[in-house]
């Protein structure tokens, strides 16, 4: 319990340490609020000891070995027991750990965030570890008994919702101002800006307690499997767009692609054998339609129309005169609409099918 009675010259005397299955705790509270007059208080080189009394502090002892006399230790006169005759004091004194801690794991959701690239809203989940270190023990016991949080338990698991509340805050705000797609941020590609940001934005939140956040290490950002799989594909198909020139190129593109799949599929045996197609006639079959439709596109694209100057023999717009040389151009001739055959100057009929001329 913190106390081990011992004897020295025949006269039987205490001494008050933290026990060594406490030495991880950030704090230890000694259980009895009575201390002998003249019992041995040690205090580690990693930790500093508070005496508190009604809930203020009294005063506090560096690490060393020291003997509870008010003689040795002024401030011990503030809570002596004089209903017994002044041979107790009473005090809560809590034994607080100031080196670093390292390897305080954290973990939860982050909540769903928008990817900037798709548009596709993802569920985010963070985990990792954080060191930490006391940079002032009375403001942390005093803060700790104003939250009624006074074991080690309950005030790693405030200070582990406190980090992971920051952390949700801080990775949302900068994915969404710095434009950063998702399946950069969970690859670990701004791992190193992430945590600088959340560790300087924890600050604020922990520096009343007296605590200082020093690193986070093990950062981890990810999303389950089904949103990852959802983004690939997207940044997959924006990728295929771009390559095929747009929407319009894409569209060609799979369409080609779907036609080829279609050849393939026969040439694998889609028929079950019964078709009698070989790997050449699958694949040709794909290819044929592909550019059937290529040739489709080709063909309803307007053609440009021409004359051809009778001067200086250039191909030039339709006009009265010529672009290139200025002289007078000939009327482009006119055709049959039945059967082709050009129009006769002054005709009313066709001379090949007799349709009337319009």
């Amino acid at each position: 319990m913190g106390i081990i009675s011992f004897v020295k010259g025949g006269i039987r005397e205490l001494a008050i340490a933290r026990p060594d299955e406490a030495k991880g705790l950030v704090v230890y509270k000694h259980p009895d609020p009575t201390v002998p007059k003249g019992a041995q208080l040690t205090v580690e080189a990693d930790e500093i000891a508070l005496f508190f009394r009604d809930g203020k502090l009294v005063g506090q002892l560096p690490p060393g070995r020291h003997r509870l006399e008010s003689e040795n230790i002024p401030f011990l006169g503030q809570i002596v027991d004089w209903g017994t005759g002044g041979n107790l004091w009473i005090a809560e004194v809590y034994f607080v750990t100031t080196r670093e801690l390292v390897g305080v794991r954290f973990g939860g959701k982050i909540g769903k965030l928008r990817d900037p690239q798709s548009g596709l809203a993802v569920e985010l989940m963070v985990n990792g570890t954080f060191a930490f270190r006391v940079l002032d023990p009375p403001k942390l016991v005093i803060g700790l008994v104003g939250l009624q949080k006074t074991s080690n338990e309950e005030f790693v698991f405030w200070f582990k919702e406190q980090v992971l509340k920051v952390i949700k805050d801080d990775v949302a705000e900068l994915c969404v101002k710095q434009k950063w797609p998702l399946l950069d941020v969970t690859s670990g590609a701004y791992a190193e800006e992430i945590s600088k940001d959340v560790v300087a934005a924890l600050h604020p939140f922990v520096e009343p307690y007296g605590i200082e956040v020093t690193s986070l290490g093990n950062f981890n950002l990810n999303m389950n499997p089904q949103d990852e799989e959802r983004l690939n594909k997207l940044y997959e198909t924006s990728a295929y767009v771009n390559m095929a020139g747009g929407i319009a190129g894409y569209q060609q593109l799979a369409a080609g692609q779907a036609m080829m799949g279609a050849g393939q599929g026969l040439a694998q045996g889609g028929g079950k054998g019964d078709s009698g197609l070989g790997v050449g006639a699958g694949l040709g079959v794909g290819m044929a339609i592909a550019n059937q439709m290529m040739g489709q596109q080709k063909a309803a694209a307007p053609a440009a129309s021409t004359l051809t100057c009778g001067k200086c023999g250039h191909a030039v717009a339709p006009g009265k005169f010529c672009a290139e040389c200025g002289a007078p151009l000939a009327a482009a001739p006119k055709f049959c609409a039945g059967c082709g055959q050009p129009w006769a100057t002054g005709a009313k009929f066709c001379a090949g099918c007799g349709q009337k001329l319009e």
